[in-house]
């Protein structure tokens, strides 16, 4: 790319510049959301049209997790770092267009069973 715009580009990177933009400069969520790569988002509904903050990723995440979806799975079919998409889903959660589902926590109980079973296995062997 040579003329204007060519100093944002680098071979090997692609846009330099897309991230930063993408986030308004932002590196964490404005809700203060953790979203853990697990947690689990699902469209709550559908913002108005016109909607102040949303792009067009906001509404490409909307779109897929229509089905719910982890959000290592959305950084991963969108082709963005793991930061933005957390700041992105930060937008929705403070707009109140996705919910957020945690997985349980890990019981002790359920560490010890999984320790036993390993072991288990490896006796077999």
């Amino acid at each position: 790319m040579t003329g204007r715009g060519a100093e944002w580009l680098d071979e090997e990177a692609g846009p330099v510049v897309r991230s930063y933009a993408l986030t308004r400069g932002r590196a964490r969520p404005a809700t203060g959301e953790p979203f853990d790569m697990i947690t689990i988002i699902s469209t709550a509904a559908r913002p108005r049209s016109g909607s102040p903050g949303i792009g067009p990723e906001h509404l490409d995440i909307l779109e897929m997790c229509l089905v719910p979806q982890p959000v290592a799975e959305i950084a991963a079919r969108m082709g963005l770092p793991l930061v933005v998409v957390r700041v992105l889903l930060g937008d929705l959660l403070h707009h109140r267009l996705i919910t957020t589902t945690r997985p349980p926590p890990e019981s002790a109980l359920s560490k010890e069973r999984l320790l036993k079973e390993v072991l288990d296995g490896l006796q077999a062997l």
